[in-house]
């Protein structure tokens, strides 16, 4: 039989999964689909998931542009899941901070990259900004999400913003990158430490 769950953390879903059922999941927001993607791949390891298909997310930069059309806060949750962070629900006063991914930074404590995305037009005044976000957050990196591919100066602007060495290993990554949404689609992934999944 098949089950069908739209609670919001995937609980149906879960005990469907556990219990070796055939299930659906629907939900009507990328937010809700991440929350309940990342709580099957905290309980059951990261190979569940080549056992389901997420429909319905953008594929491809036509679906990225229908989904900024329709919401550019749906827009926003998609490109901070993709990149394997959480996203932040405020609309206003968000200081330009449109979701965070967490990373190990020691044992006990929690590096931060700060995620900005811009649907519409992109200048290297949005990667200065970044820069000021992730220095007064006192977060480790930040990543620019554009819609289109970066320009020079913007290019410029984030090769000027240095780079951060992880303690434990020593290893240096930009402090501020820019991706597009057509390489997200594409699959490329950050120059980061590896994420820690929100539901582990």
């Amino acid at each position: 039989p098949t089950r069908r769950s739209s609670d919001l953390c995937g609980t149906t879903v879960t005990a469907a999964q556990e219990s070796g059922r055939r299930w659906i999941g629907i939900d009507v927001t990328t937010l809700a689909i991440d929350l309940i993607d990342g709580r099957l791949r905290a309980t059951f390891g990261e190979s569940v998931r080549d056992s389901y298909e997420i429909l319905g997310i953008p594929r491809d930069i036509g679906g990225a542009v229908a989904l900024f059309r329709r919401s550019p806060l749906e827009l926003e949750r998609w490109a901070v899941m993709m990149l394997g962070g959480t996203p932040n629900d405020k609309q206003v006063g968000d200081k330009g901070i449109d979701g965070v991914i967490r990373f190990p930074l020691t044992k006990k404590e929690a590096g931060r990259i700060i995620v900005s995305v811009k649907g519409g037009a992109t200048n290297p005044g949005h990667v200065r900004d970044l820069v000021g976000t992730v220095t007064s957050e006192r977060a480790q990196l930040g990543v620019l999400v554009c819609m289109n591919a970066p320009t020079k100066g913007m290019l410029d602007a984030a090769n000027r913003s240095g780079s951060w060495t992880h303690p434990a290993n020593g290893q240096a990554y930009p402090v501020v990158q820019i991706i597009s949404v057509p390489e997200i689609v594409a699959g490329k992934r950050l120059n980061a430490p590896p994420a820690i999944n929100a539901f582990a």
